[in-house]
């Protein structure tokens, strides 16, 4: 059939170290500040944590965990949302949040809660939620 190949092995430890420096695969630095945010609806409470860069360093929602129809914008869901992230960030953190809150569900109150409870150190809260200034253009009048 042919003649069979060997293959050796050169330099395995050079690609680890290089792989090291460039960022991957090696310890995962420690993040101090981050900020989060809680997107709050009728229909779903969704939640991202991120580095004070913008980075997305975990999130959740309430359909991921297993919620569905409308029990997914109640605030128990909201709730077990936060403490499936606070699993997520135990290692790397962020631990002093600021807090942006979206939206006009049920969820909001209970999320901001249970990050107090989880022992995270809240900075701020802010709210965001998108309010029209002047609103769609009313119809004709109606001529009879």
């Amino acid at each position: 059939m042919g003649k069979k190949k060997v293959i050796q092995k050169s330099g395995d430890a050079n690609v680890e170290e290089k792989v090291k420096a460039a960022g991957g695969s090696g310890a995962s630095k420690k993040i101090e500040n981050g900020n989060v945010y809680v997107n709050a609806s009728y229909n779903n409470t969704v939640i991202t944590v991120t580095d004070s860069n913008g980075n997305v360093v975990a999130w959740s929602s309430a359909g991921t965990l297993g919620f569905s129809g409308p029990k997914k914008a109640t605030p128990f869901a909201s709730s077990k949302v936060v403490a499936a992230l606070a699993e997520k960030m135990k290692k790397t953190g962020p631990f002093n949040l600021n807090i942006i809150v979206k939206g006009v569900g049920s969820g909001r109150d209970s999320a901001i809660r249970t990050f107090a409870a989880q022992g995270f150190n809240i900075l701020s809260v802010k709210d965001a939620t998108p309010i029209p200034h002047n609103g769609p253009r009313p119809p004709k009048v109606r001529r009879v």
